[in-house]
């Protein structure tokens, strides 16, 4: 069983609660930075499935001010909480928050719609090889379904090429590929209702017929 505590960190704009075991009593920190650029699509409401930031897909279980002592009881905020991932903490962000990407999950037509042209997606392109990483950073942290359809095309491309030379994929490739799979295809499994290896066998397709 755990118990929860608040805590603010001001210069971040972010609450998180530290989850303390009653048992153990050891904390399991989940202190997050968000320094990236706003990009909202208007007010959320209860209820509204989200993606926000490198955290994925969301619940808003609340909007509102926060009880706490320090906390303004003016400001407004989301209360999310995590989806498909057990032991997540939950994540208090600021509604008039800007520096983190916050935007609704994909509709069930919005979804189809973009399976059924994956294959006019192609793959993400490298202006720089020497900023590979911060270019496979830069993309993830924008939440665009489309460039991180575009990266794990470009990685998944990248991984047969370097085999068929009996090379192995870098390491940092393989952190990134995963990475953008578990935030593409967690989005659209609660967009679909589909399982996470149909979603690949579709992406697989999608590749060999670039």
């Amino acid at each position: 069983m755990f118990n929860s505590y608040l805590h603010f960190y001001p210069f971040c704009g972010i609450i998180i609660i530290d989850g303390i075991s009653a048992s153990s009593g050891l904390i399991e920190w989940s202190l997050k930075f968000y320094i990236y650029p706003e990009r909202r699509s208007g007010m959320f409401e209860v209820g509204d499935l989200v993606v926000f930031g490198t955290d994925g897909v969301c619940m808003v279980e609340k909007v509102g001010a926060l009880e706490m002592e320090g906390v303004a009881k003016d400001k407004q905020y989301y209360t999310l909480s995590p989806v498909g991932k057990k032991g997540s903490n939950r994540i208090f962000a600021p509604v008039d928050g800007k520096r983190v990407v916050m935007r609704r999950v994909l509709s069930l037509d919005e979804a189809k719609s973009f399976v059924n042209r994956l294959s006019d997606i192609g793959r993400l392109e490298i202006p720089d090889e020497r900023k590979r990483e911060d270019t496979y950073k830069a993309v993830l942290q924008s939440c665009d379904y489309i460039k991180i359809t575009e990266l794990i095309k470009e990685i998944y491309f990248r991984r047969k090429t370097r085999a068929a030379a009996g090379k192995k994929l870098p390491s940092v490739d393989e952190r990134y590929f995963v990475a953008a799979e578990n935030s593409l295809y967690s989005e659209l499994g609660v967009s679909l209702n589909m399982a996470k290896d149909e979603l690949r066998s579709f992406m697989e397709k999608s590749i060999d017929e670039i």
